[in-house]
């Protein structure tokens, strides 16, 4: 039996202080752990706090009760029926077909662009860097439609995979690029001194250290591409999503649409689960202070010629589209209805930023519960409400569709229940962001707050808000460009008579009317890359900063 601490619920041989230690352990009383994990284990959440977390996670679940109860609707024969059909397992091969090859490119993209820009003397680091995360605001739809006016023949299974291949890698590239900024160079050094080559250094030992990161990025590849309607459909090449449009739009088999997108969201939540247990592996540092910078390899006379691939991506995912896009413009004669382009343009700017406002403040308590008090309870609580970031959102649109129509009648096809559906899909994507930013604010100062007399609300909105607030903007600007882009949701919930950019280039491009679609096109991509750039630039500048230093 493992000696214990008298003030340490746990077995010493896992406690921080062993060296074999792969995670850092919860016991407050080492200083190993975290102020937060200190603070977490003395305090109860607030009731109310507790009971604001409960209602958002139940709202987020509700398309989760229409999928079970439409499911069932006629019989669990006819659902045994459904998953058995020959189409079912068709479907289920040629959707797993394509997440395996997008994600197996862009996990060599994203790795092999991370590796160039943070450690090699790479000229022009910064601007590649830049350069190379533009895609990431390109709508997947979007780049669809412009290579296939560019290239009538390019679509079926090779044109999704690589639209979808040119949107995702940047997920591998961002998340590999801040990991190996943070790796100690010291096991290189080590390997080095053994006999190991470069090549072998990077592999064996770089990059091994970077796995879980890298791992993070290729399951987020892969759910978006399990999730993505846009170019599957441009590019007609059927899966699940688009197969679910299909016969919900029909009207003929609304139970068929319901299973099918049960077995969807089954293998959506396990690439969901998938992601947080990898985040969970991530390996950490043993001992004190920051890892020293890591020397940049030199490429001699392979510096320029190992630019060649970033061009050629950015040919195929910047150039190809915009020459396209240039044609659209060209073809319409550089006109178009300035009046109906206004109002779209102003309904996406409106609709979104309602939506990042309500969906961050609706992030709020969880992302509290998970940063300040940690506890079984609100596990529970986080994990649940990221089961609704595995639904794809052709499925919470159909799910909010129904709902609308059976329970939220005076609100069906109105602004409100838009934001409800944009709630249920984004408020997952804010919380990782709000915790995050509440973690980093120092819970010491919330006990000084308290003990002065105030509220716990008090202290949220004086003391913790407020150092948060960079992060918490960060999640509401995540939500926003989100937003913008987003199609399925405002396709199907989007009020009568009022039309987004995403909605009226999608209702244009359907129709090959390409010349029309031109001017939302160009909207969009200024709105969404202009941030996007942003981005890039910073977690460039960051990297640097560390390796540089």
């Amino acid at each position: 039996m493992s000696r214990r601490s008298p003030t340490c619920s746990r077995p010493r041989s896992i406690c921080p202080s062993s060296t074999t230690s792969r995670r850092p352990s919860r016991c407050w009383w080492t200083p190993a752990c975290s102020p937060a994990d200190r603070v977490s284990s003395k305090r109860r959440p607030p009731a109310l706090l507790l009971l604001a977390a409960t209602a958002v996670v139940t709202v987020l679940l509700v398309p989760l009760v229409y999928l079970a109860d439409r499911s069932l609707a006629r019989g669990g024969s006819f659902v045994a029926d459904e998953l058995l059909r020959w189409s079912t397992a068709m479907l289920i091969g040629r959707s797993l077909l394509l997440v395996g090859v997008v994600t197996a490119a862009c996990v060599t993209l994203g790795v092999g662009f991370a590796v160039l820009l943070s450690r090699t003397d790479l000229p022009g680091r910064r601007w590649w860097a830049v350069a190379l995360t533009l895609p990431l605001a390109m709508p997947s739809y979007l780049l669809a439609f412009l290579w296939v006016s560019a290239i009538p023949s390019m679509n079926g299974f090779w044109g999704a995979a690589l639209v979808l291949t040119l949107v995702s890698y940047p997920f591998v590239m961002l998340t590999t690029t801040a990991a190996l900024a943070r790796v100690d160079p010291a096991q290189e050094e080590v390997a080095r001194s053994l006999g190991l080559g470069s090549v072998a250094v990077l592999f064996r030992v770089t990059l091994r250290q970077a796995r879980a990161a890298i791992a993070a990025g290729a399951l987020l590849v892969a759910l978006y591409v399990l999730s993505d309607f846009g170019a599957v459909a441009a590019m007609r090449y059927e899966v699940f999503t688009w197969v679910i449009y299909g016969a919900y739009r029909s009207g003929f088999n609304p139970a068929r649409a319901a299973v099918l997108s049960l077995v969807l969201m089954l293998f959506a939540v396990v690439l969901v689960v998938g992601e947080r247990w990898a985040r969970g592996l991530a390996a950490s540092r043993v001992g004190t202070g920051v890892p020293r910078p890591a020397p940049r390899a030199r490429l001699g006379r392979w510096r320029y010629p190992a630019t060649v691939p970033a061009a050629a991506v950015l040919v195929l995912a910047v150039l190809v589209p915009g020459v396209a896009l240039s044609n659209w413009l060209i073809a319409g004669g550089l006109r178009w209805d300035l009046d109906r382009w206004l109002d779209a343009l102003t309904s996406t700017l409106w609709l979104s930023a309602v939506a990042a406002v309500v969906c961050t403040a609706a992030a709020l308590p969880l992302g509290l519960l998970a940063a300040r008090y940690r506890s079984p309870a609100t596990r529970m609580l986080e994990s649940a409400g990221y089961i609704a970031h595995g639904l794809p959102s052709i499925v919470v649109a159909i799910s909010m569709v129904s709902v609308g129509i059976l329970l939220l009648r005076p609100i069906y096809q109105r602004e409100p229940l838009l934001i409800l559906g944009y709630l249920v899909l984004f408020v997952p994507l804010a919380v990782g962001s709000v915790r995050s930013a509440i973690e980093s604010s120092p819970p010491r100062l919330d006990e000084v707050a308290q003990s002065l007399g105030r509220s716990p609300a008090h202290v949220f909105v004086s003391v913790t808000a407020r150092a948060a607030a960079p992060g918490i903007a960060a999640a509401a600007a995540l939500v926003l460009l989100t937003c913008m882009k987003e199609l399925p949701v405002t396709l199907l919930l989007h009020p009568t008579g009022v039309d987004t950019l995403a909605t009226r280039l999608w209702g244009y491009s359907t129709v090959s009317n390409y010349a029309a679609a031109a001017p939302y096109a160009a909207a969009l991509l200024v709105f969404a890359a202009i941030p996007t750039a942003l981005l890039g630039f910073w977690t460039t500048r960051s990297t640097e900063r560390r390796i540089d230093a």
